[in-house]
């Protein structure tokens, strides 16, 4: 047997088990096409979300006697503009379920270590000297 008609015999061979490897796991080669319908929509929702964001950057939240409400404010928005990025653009809606559970348990776990660290630099924060005080300047010897 020839080299080159060995080569060719692997290579269907090959061909043959990747098609049915791709059957199996219900891929056929091409991603999800999307309805333009739905693109056009989300990514109109993703202009106006970003105009809100813009104009949200303008309102004093501190002023009007709610607090730090601006940074909920504008983290409520980006969590809603990538949800929509995710879902839509990335595919995430038409994918598998253990896709989703990976993607929702990361950013668990990443919240989880925020809230952590956040909660350690507060249980420090009593025992901050202000920026250029005497009480630094002090303790530094200057």
């Amino acid at each position: 047997m020839p080299a080159e008609s060995w080569m060719n015999d692997m290579a269907s061979e090959e061909k043959h088990h990747l098609e049915a490897d791709a059957d199996e796991h219900g891929h056929h080669g091409v991603g999800h096409v999307v309805p333009i319908k739905i693109l056009v929509l989300n990514g109109l929702a993703l202009l106006v979300l970003t105009w809100l964001t813009v104009e949200a950057a303008y309102i004093d939240f501190h002023t009007g006697g709610w607090g730090d409400l601006d940074i909920w404010v504008a983290m409520g928005i980006a969590t809603v503009k990538a949800t929509l990025v995710v879902l839509f653009f990335m595919h995430l809606w038409w994918d598998r379920p253990f896709n989703t559970f990976v993607l929702v348990g990361s950013i668990a776990f990443v919240a989880l270590f925020i809230i952590l660290a956040a909660t350690d630099a507060l249980t420090y924060a009593p025992n901050l000297l202000p920026g250029d005080s005497d009480a630094v300047l002090e303790q530094l010897g200057r």
